[in-house]
């Protein structure tokens, strides 16, 4: 697997690829986001610490391993950053069926579950059984509210990609990037694992298009059911 040598490395080559990025907002939408993100994850982090320990103590009792699973994404701009999650699969597993998944996600090559084309991982040997109900539940994901506090990731946005990934993009696919990444989007709440990759795309595309802070309250309020319902999870 090929890996940038540096962030920047990355961010230049992104940048040098087309991505715009310059994208119209309205007025104070920025400030009001980043304090929106702010005081919602502090809050969050607060509230659910008696359920982040549960969750701790659950893989520590699962399997061997450290609590978080950090990897590197890409982000705004193809900067490089460390997100968080509660680590799902097993210490050391190989990362290379991921980058085979998303080679076939990106060529849009899903598996066919009854009458439906699905685009997800299914039957990941690599994934504990904690791990399985973590991604269900998708608590897995609420280590990244770290990753907001601390300005790398906002609540709404795209989901940051991984540089295996980037690097298969077409330009038109970057446009992605034009936006601080998030912890849930437009894309989670609209098909998910039945969308393909350029359907994702454009849905991203259509969030910076018509971002505004009455929109990213609608699909926070939207992401409470999928969870609750586990619809789509992964």
């Amino acid at each position: 697997m090929k890996e940038p040598s540096t962030d920047m490395n990355l961010e230049t080559a992104t940048i040098s690829r087309g991505i715009p990025l310059e994208v119209s907002a309205p007025k104070l939408y920025e400030p009001a986001k980043r304090a929106i993100d702010l005081l919602v994850s502090m809050l969050a982090l607060i509230v659910l610490s008696p359920l982040l320990a549960i969750c701790a103590l659950a893989i520590c009792l699962d399997s061997a391993g450290p609590v978080f699973f950090r990897q590197d994404r890409v982000g705004e701009g193809g900067r490089v950053f460390t997100m968080l999650k509660f680590r799902s699969m097993r210490s050391g597993a190989d990362e290379s069926v991921h980058e085979e998944y998303v080679t076939s996600f990106i060529r849009g090559e899903g598996e066919l579950i009854g009458d439906e084309q699905r685009y997800k991982l299914v039957g990941d040997s690599r994934i504990t059984r904690v791990g399985s109900w973590l991604r269900k539940t998708s608590l897995d994901e609420l280590p990244q509210l770290f990753n907001v506090v601390r300005g790398e990731m906002s609540l709404v946005g795209p989901r940051p990609p991984i540089s295996y990934e980037v690097e298969q993009y077409q330009p038109s696919h970057l446009r992605r990037l034009a936006v601080k990444p998030g912890i849930t989007g437009l894309w989670q709440v609209s098909g998910r694992n039945t969308t393909t990759f350029d359907q994702m795309v454009e849905l991203d595309v259509e969030y910076i298009r018509r971002r505004s802070v009455g929109l990213d309250i609608w699909i926070m309020l939207k992401t409470v059911p999928v969870i609750l319902l586990a619809k789509d999870a992964c």
